[in-house]
């Protein structure tokens, strides 16, 4: 499948806004894409999910202000905190799509700092997918990659494990335009 965004008419339900435009640094041909899926334990208003999503604010804004940030996939231009309800997952389905400059930018922002601490706390607000839940793919500098393409590599990297197509931090890939 063509890693090229679908056209969504702009005011649509199903149209996903960015938080900035793509911009590439000089010289950089493409950018990371990651898409992280996570099942609910629970309704996301309920008390068990309060923290979460008391959260969401605070970590949307340090990853976009972090280095490196390009976009993220936004459900609700009206609450830019809101969770993007899927189209493609199934509703009980929580989906992050973003794309950063590179993998160590990414890595840096979820990994280290305050975002860790929501990692770490994972398992009271979601329940085991039971297969790989994150993946890593290369876009082309000011892509916005659609849930539709992120299924489809997350589908790539569970019944190929990681490829260019489709890698972990773990087993990276260099981007296309790497020397």
């Amino acid at each position: 499948m063509p890693n090229t965004p679908a056209h969504t008419a702009p005011n649509s339900p199903a149209a996903a806004r960015s938080t900035a435009a793509p911009t590439a640094p000089p010289g950089a041909a493409h950018h990371v894409a990651q898409l992280n899926v996570a099942r609910l334990l629970a309704p996301i208003d309920s008390p068990q999910l309060a923290d979460f999503v008391a959260g969401l604010h605070k970590i949307n804004l340090l990853a976009e202000s972090s280095p490196g940030f390009v976009w993220r996939l936004i459900g609700d231009e009206t609450d830019r905190d809101a969770t993007y309800v899927p189209t493609v997952f199934d509703a009980d389905v929580l989906v992050n799509l973003s794309v950063w400059e590179d993998v160590d930018s990414l890595w840096e922002f979820a990994y280290r700092g305050p975002h860790l601490e929501y990692l770490r706390r994972r398992n009271e607000w979601f329940g085991d997918i039971g297969e790989r839940y994150q993946v890593l793919w290369w876009v082309p500098a000011g892509t916005e990659p659609t849930e539709q393409d992120a299924a489809a590599r997350l589908d790539h990297l569970r019944a190929h494990g990681p490829t260019p197509e489709a890698f972990t931090f773990r087993q990276r890939y260099p981007a296309p335009d790497a020397a």
